[in-house]
């Protein structure tokens, strides 16, 4: 017996868009940074991302890259741990990390829904790097939920198609671990 073998779509960067949505958005979390503990730790906005955070966040950056994510938006917060993962992930995807701006929307103290107003003014595929809990409490406020559900580990990443800005809606699409898109970059 001969098995036939079926066609295979090919993979596109076409995206297909959905009708009504908004934007697709991706909040990643910071990756490892130097322990509060360390006698060497800075003041919390200037923990830096630790070797082992470097490669962990460049690795999980891989795992962005081969689901083909590619924001026309980015957005930090002003910490340098964010930031840093932020021009991490700029470098593995191919893109300029002079597009990566900084915002006070994503310090840790951030209400979620300043974030939702800065939001508003940008669409298509924004991705953003901050803190937890903020990025979970911001998930909590998208999806109208009482409480955070989600806990995004180091360099762990959401993605949320946002449906509506003003009232927020939106749909979680999938929470990803550093180590799941570690594995999905190899």
């Amino acid at each position: 017996m001969v098995s036939q073998q079926r066609d295979q779509p090919e993979p596109t960067d076409e995206r297909e868009e959905v009708p009504g949505k908004t934007m697709r958005l991706y909040l990643m979390r910071h990756g490892i940074a130097i322990d509060r503990e360390d006698p060497d730790c800075p003041p919390d906005p200037d923990r830096y991302l630790t070797p082992k955070g470097i490669q962990r966040t460049r690795a999980a950056a891989r795992g962005l890259r081969a689901l083909r994510v590619k924001p026309a938006a980015l957005l930090t917060s002003p910490y340098v741990r964010a930031v840093q993962t932020g021009e991490i992930v700029c470098e593995v995807l191919g893109l300029d990390p002079k597009q990566l701006r900084t915002t006070d929307t994503l310090k840790p103290e951030a209400k979620p829904a300043r974030l939702a107003e800065e939001l508003g003014r940008l669409g298509g595929e924004v991705i953003c790097f901050g803190h937890a809990p903020h990025m979970d409490e911001f998930i909590a406020h998208a999806l109208k939920a009482t409480a955070p559900f989600t806990a995004l580990k180091k360099s762990g990443v959401a993605c949320l198609d946002i449906d509506a800005l003003s009232p927020l809606r939106a749909t979680l699409f999938w929470v990803l671990t550093s180590r799941i898109l570690r594995r999905l970059g190899d």
